[in-house]
């Protein structure tokens, strides 16, 4: 795994130890975790139809006092998942602006994705690729015949699995 990969993965490794990810996972419930902690509340909306046609899927938007996610609502419910954990992960990693440009508080935040060529992209999709990997490794646990091919596909893709299987 290239240098910059496995230290974007080592920062989303941390922010997954400090989250209280629910089992069966709810993206309610993080969310309203989230929220408190922040002392803000987290609002989901579908993008309006000019937005997305123009080729942004997702978008967070922070105000002073709510954090506003929008996303793709024409989409299956998995993508549109990712998409809110994506612009979420966002807001657990503290970005503010997009790289380069300077912020002094007074306007909103404003991220939205159309690719991830910049780290910050790249962490936060990262980090929603994982909470899904954890959520999901919580479920039903693997029938036997199949673990060996999983592994082999995590251990290529620099995930590892627990011993046990599940």
């Amino acid at each position: 795994m290239p240098h910059r990969q496995l230290s974007i993965r080592k920062r989303c490794e941390n922010i997954l130890g400090h989250l209280d990810l629910t089992h069966p996972f709810s993206l309610d419930v993080l969310c309203a975790r989230m929220a408190e902690q922040r002392g803000r509340p987290i609002r989901l909306h579908p993008l309006p139809k000019e937005a997305a046609e123009s080729g942004v899927c997702g978008l967070w938007v922070g105000t002073a006092s709510v954090d506003y996610v929008f996303y793709e609502a024409q989409t299956t419910p998995l993508h549109r998942e990712h998409i809110v954990l994506h612009e979420l992960g966002h807001i657990l990693f503290g970005h503010n602006s997009l790289e380069g440009d300077d912020t002094d508080g007074s306007a909103p935040i404003v991220l939205g994705r159309t690719n991830y060529t910049t780290r910050q992209e790249q962490e936060a999709e990262m980090l929603a690729s994982m909470i899904r990997i954890r959520t999901a490794n919580a479920g039903p646990r693997v029938p036997a015949r199949d673990r060996g091919t999983l592994a082999r596909l995590e251990s290529a893709m620099g995930y590892e699995r627990g011993t046990d299987g599940g």
